[in-house]
């Protein structure tokens, strides 16, 4: 290769202030994982919490443990240290269910909040189980509620005195473009319109402030840049001048005023905890607070920072190493309008990420034509994306990827 060097992705590594960070994880050797934008890598400190959760708290301490090491304590414990990566108040998130559940309340909640409106917006792009939900939710409603789906420039024209919910995810999960939440929360809010956001692919890569940018509700996931494992505990947020009235959806035990008095009678707790169902789920909930923890010993600033120029570097790379390939860019170039995330075109795109996948780089590909790679700057490195990019091209230039068996698309990718 020529103009940037792999020396200078070295040098990189070595002024990088986060790069103490990747030892925190377990790593395969000889693999590059540019997926962590749909799972987290395994954090150490995981394996060793759940190992000593098993033995100890579970394994000896049995039910006692609920109250001996606060296991009834976790939804609002780890949800108060969530509240701290995404710019909100200790008691206006908690970590529970799974993000779709929690859309599904906090979007039944909203339109409560909103009774004389009967349509929801969201974006035609936004990730396909959001719409899901929406749709299965008018159904169930019943009461002529309709889904209004634009384009993402159709946005603002969209929002007026008829709609009672803007539902958006921050960075489009394909393209990796990153919507303006504060913009497009003002310009709801100036119709009357409540904003519901799901952070699932950007919360733990960027600085996220909820708070001041006057977001009513949010959701979440702990899967992916939270590195709670795989199908770890979500997350939802209610802004505190709510959560008098937002009423619980499924008024479950948990969210009861005093749920150990068992009584017959639903009776809604004060605060967030009144949107808590069932029992928590206490090891995916353990695993969730550690990769928690060690996105707190970061600086958002600076992971946002690298984050960009990861995404940089790989773009530039691409350019200068595969530029006679036939690949264009899917995301945006300037890096204030993108996620934590590149995403490329290529006709033969799953073709080539099954070739990548053999030769050691884990990336993705969305359906019809797309390559992702995402960029999780606690463990990634600068000359990871050199030797992505270098993966890259020996595939190209072989022709690695003209196999039958990667002709065949897989249902799961």
């Amino acid at each position: 290769m020529y103009g940037l060097s792999r020396d200078d992705c070295e040098r990189l590594d070595r002024e990088d202030p986060l790069g103490t960070l990747r030892g925190r994880f377990e790593l395969p050797s000889g693999l590059i994982y540019l997926d962590g934008n749909s799972l987290g890598a395994l954090p150490v400190g995981a394996r060793q919490r759940l190992d000593e959760l098993v033995r100890v708290q579970w394994g000896e301490d049995l039910i006692r443990s609920w109250n001996r090491h606060d296991w009834i304590g976790m939804p609002r414990r780890i949800g108060a240290k969530i509240a701290r990566l995404i710019g909100a108040r200790d008691d206006e998130v908690i970590a529970a269910d799974s993000t779709s559940i929690n859309l599904f309340k906090l979007l039944a909640a909203a339109l409560r909040l909103r009774p004389r409106r009967r349509i929801i917006v969201s974006e035609r792009t936004n990730f396909p189980t959001d719409l899901y939900i929406i749709e299965g939710l008018i159904e169930l409603l019943g009461q002529g509620h309709e889904l209004r789906l634009v384009h993402a420039d159709e946005l603002s024209d969209a929002l007026d005195e008829k709609v009672a919910v803007l539902v958006m995810t921050q960075v489009d999960y394909r393209s990796g473009r990153l919507h303006d939440l504060a913009a497009l929360t003002r310009q709801a809010q100036a119709k009357g319109v409540l904003t519901l956001w799901d952070l699932s692919h950007s919360a733990g890569a960027m600085p996220i402030e909820l708070n001041a940018a006057g977001v009513d509700m949010a959701v979440g996931c702990g899967y992916k840049y939270l590195n709670g494992g795989p199908g770890a505990p979500a997350y939802l947020f209610i802004a505190r001048r709510h959560l008098r009235d937002a009423q619980p959806t499924i008024a479950g035990w948990m969210g009861h005023a005093a749920p150990f008095t068992f009584a017959p009678d639903y009776r809604p707790a004060a605060g967030i905890e009144r949107h808590l169902v069932g029992t928590p789920p206490v090891l995916g909930l353990a695993a969730l607070e550690v990769g928690v923890d060690l996105l707190l010993e970061a600086d958002l600033q600076l992971v946002r920072e690298k984050s960009r120029r990861l995404g940089d570097l790989y773009l530039r790379l691409l350019d200068q190493e595969c530029a006679a390939f036939g690949f264009e860019h899917a995301c945006p170039h300037d890096s204030t309008r993108r996620g934590s995330q590149v995403a490329v075109r290529h006709p033969q795109g799953y073709a080539i990420i099954q070739a990548l996948i053999v030769e050691g780089v884990i990336g993705d590909f969305r359906a019809p034509d797309i390559l992702r790679f995402g960029l999780a700057p606690l463990y990634l490195r600068y000359v990871d994306i050199w030797d992505a990019v270098a993966a890259l091209h020996r595939v190209m230039a072989s022709q690695a990827w003209n196999k039958p068996e990667f002709k065949r698309k897989a249902t799961v990718t």
